[in-house]
């Protein structure tokens, strides 16, 4: 089996916010870096938040440290933080020491 990249954005709401405006977390998945730039940029956009990041700075950080972050705020109260991670499709079974059945002779 071929392992394969899917990032996954996770976007975790702080708890900062009143009960009534807080929200579960969102994690959406996809299989090309690019389309998930996209999407995050497009989302922030449309909320009318400042997208403060790009391609660039979002694959130097996964190739780092395998994980990308930025927190959002406003006067310094923390709405939301934004996450990228790199997992892997079809990861690697481990074997583990185990006697064969023994066979009738």
């Amino acid at each position: 089996m071929q392992q394969q990249p899917i990032y996954e954005l996770n976007i975790q709401p702080y708890p900062a916010l009143a009960e009534q405006r807080r929200r579960p977390p969102s994690v959406v998945y996809f299989s090309n870096l690019t389309k998930t730039v996209e999407f995050l940029l497009t989302t922030l956009q449309i909320h009318g938040w400042d997208a403060q990041l790009s391609y660039s700075t979002i694959y130097r950080n996964l190739q780092i440290r395998d994980k990308f972050w930025q927190d959002y705020e406003v006067r310094g109260v923390k709405f939301f933080r934004v996450t990228i991670s790199k997992q892997l499709l079809n990861p690697v079974l481990p074997t583990v020491e185990m006697e064969d059945y023994p066979r009738k002779r």
